[in-house]
């Protein structure tokens, strides 16, 4: 797949809508601007599944008797925040035998009554996609996990966000001419 640079899709897209001729040049506040503008609408493309082209895979290590953690970045689980949770979502313990985790809602979660019962193997998973002050998310486990556990997630991520115009980028087939 071939790279662009993001000032060369926001000059494509002028022109694909008429605001700009072959040739032409973005002004300082002209690029200002439409990067914003671009940021924003990859920014709500995290809220479709089509619009995601993979799904992730990651897993983070578990603490003792810790069920709550915080997740995006700079958080306990430091990564990029997810958009949502998918199946399958499990924990590994150290001889590498699996146990798959139910994903539940925030109604069902919030029906469990004793959260901090017992120390075992997990058996369900909360993702409350609400920011913290950090911008963080957070991930519930219930029960808390014992030692040895590292939990694996499969999650949506968003595309990503451009940092300059001077930025190069590569896309899977047909996402470079959708976001222009």
């Amino acid at each position: 797949r071939m790279t662009v640079y993001v000032s060369t899709m926001c000059l494509r897209s002028q022109r694909l809508i008429g605001e700009k001729t072959r040739g032409a040049t973005l002004t300082t506040d002209e690029q200002t601007e439409i990067l914003y503008e671009l940021n924003s609408f990859m920014d709500s493309c995290a809220l479709e599944r089509l619009l995601c082209y993979q799904l992730t895979q990651e897993s983070f290590a578990l603490t003792t008797s810790t069920a709550t953690y915080t997740i995006g970045p700079g958080a306990t689980f430091n990564t990029v925040r997810p958009t949502k949770l998918v199946d399958p979502c499990f924990v590994r313990d150290s001889g590498n035998l699996d146990s798959q985790l139910k994903i539940l809602g925030p109604e069902t979660y919030g029906r469990i009554v004793q959260k901090g019962a017992g120390v075992t193997y997990p058996e369900y998973i909360f993702y409350d996609q609400g920011f913290t002050s950090s911008g963080a998310g957070t991930i519930s486990l219930y029960p808390a996990p014992s030692p040895s556990l590292t939990l694996y997630i499969n999650s949506w991520k968003q595309l990503g966000t451009f940092s300059t115009m001077s930025m190069a980028v590569s896309f899977p087939p047909g996402y470079q001419l959708f976001i222009e």
